[in-house]
This record gives structure tokens, sequence and C-alpha cells, in this order.
């Protein structure tokens, strides 16, 4: 008997420890290439764009990892690793995302490695952590599509520099009237053949309007109007010859803040089961705005996109990171053959 008695209470105890923190609300698994995981993926992606300063928009191209781990009271956390690709619009250009084409890897592409926490309530999707870095193609794996393709210059490079100002300066003699200064220059290449150099730029109206028959006053400010040129300065044995094209994107007042609304997720959170800390309340995306960064390098690195107030890491102090998911491994059924990976998933476009 009372061996019979200690197999209950043992069977109790095992019930205990076995049994989820909160019944009815299970882990959920999802695969990468899930409805769900790719809506909460093409949020964080949006959220990026709108944080970018300089440089261009990028595209999502795969989602490797995905963890979903249900929140209290409500909502839902997932935790995504995602590959993106930079496009051929720049991030001041209002053309939509699915609208822009990716840069191939014959034009020397780049590619961007995010991590991302998105809370998901009732519908809606708000970004609480990123953390971006990108990187371009290497130049070996260039050299194997087309051998003579030009690779990425520095922005620095007095060939580039120089085509800059000279392709500004004859865009400006073009348009009487109308005076552009360099905002920022956003890509630029040596080409071998004919020796030239390709630039892409973006640029802007100044703050003011000088005033007739003053040098330095300046009348009452003018809007700001931003555009984005491609240039090619060719040298020729009689001088150079520059050609440039610049697309000036329609005048748009600047985006304000959404303002303060109640918010469930500004509630307290908990993770279920259990797992690290729940992160501060999400924060607002702000417009995006130019920081400045160095010229000696090629591109500009996704890990300078986001202000201290977009990141939580920046806001705590300190670094949200769940435990990484636990990959499953496929079942196999002769049947009906094997069962494919929940992760990583499809490459949209290709891989770097």
């Amino acid at each position: 008997m009372k061996s019979l008695v200690l197999l209950l209470c043992l069977a109790q105890l095992w019930g205990c420890h076995s049994a989820p923190h909160l019944p009815g609300v299970p882990h959920k698994e999802l695969a990468c290439d899930d409805v769900e995981t790719e809506q909460a993926a093409l949020a964080a992606v949006d959220y990026l764009n709108q944080q970018v300063g300089r440089g261009f928009k990028h595209t999502l191209n795969q989602i490797d990892k995905v963890q979903v781990l249900p929140r209290r009271p409500f909502g839902e956390l997932y935790v995504l690793e995602l590959d993106t690709l930079e496009t051929i619009c720049h991030v001041l250009d209002p053309t939509p995302l699915e609208n822009c084409t990716v840069r191939q890897v014959a034009q020397h592409a780049v590619e961007g490695d995010c991590e991302m926490r998105v809370l998901k309530v009732e519908g809606q999707f708000t970004v609480l952590y990123a953390q971006c870095e990108s990187t371009p193609d290497s130049a070996e794996d260039v050299r194997k599509v087309c051998p003579n393709c030009p690779l990425l210059a520095q922005f620095n490079d007095t060939r580039v520099v120089h085509a800059v100002n000279a392709a500004l300066a004859a865009f400006n003699a073009q348009h009487n009237g109308s005076r552009f200064e360099l905002l920022e220059i956003s890509r630029a290449q040596l080409v071998p053949l004919p020796v030239s150099t390709y630039v892409e730029f973006a640029v802007v109206t100044p703050d003011c309007v000088a005033a007739e028959g003053a040098d330095a006053a300046c009348s009452q400010p003018a809007k700001k109007q931003h555009g984005f040129c491609k240039a090619t300065l060719t040298e020729k044995l009689g001088g150079e010859e520059v050609a440039v094209s610049c697309t000036i994107f329609q005048t748009q007042e600047a985006p304000q803040p959404p303002p303060e609304v109640a918010n469930p997720a500004n509630s307290p959170l908990a993770v279920d089961p259990p797992g690290p800390p729940a992160p501060p309340a999400p924060v607002a995306v702000l417009p995006a705005r130019v920081v400045s960064l160095p010229v000696h390098r090629k591109h500009y690195d996704l890990r300078h996109s986001f202000t201290p107030v977009g990141s939580v890491e920046s806001a705590s102090g300190e670094a949200f990171k769940p435990e990484k998911p636990k990959v499953t491994q496929p079942v196999l059924d002769g049947s009906a053959g094997p069962v494919p990976p929940r992760c990583p998933g499809r490459i949209r476009h290709f891989k770097i």
C-alpha cells in the first residue's frame, strides 16, 4: 500500500513539472515560410527602411530562423533572423518597396543580416528590437559572374569626388533657376573600359533662398526638395565628358512622430514558457534622418541605421537576447517522401 501511495505522489509531482506554465497558451511552432512568419518579417523590413538614413532601401530575401513566444496577457513575440538585399531605390525615393528592383550580383550586390523582435497584438505588428549589418558581395563572387564588371569604390576616392562635383555642376547648369547641393554620395564604381567613373548621389535644395542683391542674406526658408542622380564621367584625350540624369522627388511634408496612445504593449508582459525577460515597451517609428558618417567606405552599413531610441538594447542598457530556437529534424515518411526543413525559408532573389 505504501508503495502504491508513493507511486501516486511521484506521478502527481511529474505532472506538475511537465505541465505548461499557462495551460491553453502553447508554444507556437512556425516554419520560416509560413504566412504568419512572413507577415512579421515584412513588418520588420518596413521598419528597417523607415530607419535607414542613407543609402538604399532593402528588401526581404530569406527568413533564416523564427521563434514565436506567447506573451502575457496578450500577444505573440516573433524572434526573427532575416537576410535582405539592397535595391536600386534610394531611401528618399517614395517608390513603394515592391516596385524597387533588387541590385544584381554583376552590379556588386549588398546583403543585409538582421535580428528582429516583432510583437503581434490583435493583428498589428510592432518592432521591439532591431539590429542589422550589411556587407557588399565579395570581389571573387562578382568576378565569377562578370569578370570585367567594376567593383564598389570608396566614397572619398578623388576620382569619385571629382565625378560627383562635375556631375552636380552640369545638372545645375542644365536647369536654370534651380540650385541643388550634394546630400550624400550613395554609390561609386571605377570602370576600366572605357576609363570612367560611375556615381550615384543624392541632392537637396539649400535651407534658404539667397535674397537678390545680398550674398550672405537669405529670404524666407524654402521647402526642401530632394533628388537622386546617376552620372558617368568618361576620360577622353581631349578632356572629359559628363553624362548625368537626376530624378527630383515631389516635395513632401516631413512626417510627424505618432502621438502617444494607449497601447496594450505598454503593459507588463511575460514570456511563456519561461524565457528571457520582457523588453521595454515598443518604440515609436521615427522618420528617417540623415546622420553624419565617415566617407572612407564603399557603402552605408545598416548597423548605423538605428538611433539610440530605435533600439531596445540602447534604451534599456542591455540587449534582449532570447534563447536560440531549437531546430527540429525533418520526419521521414516512406510513403510521402522527406518533409522539407522548417528553416531556413525560401530564397526570394539570390544568395550571396
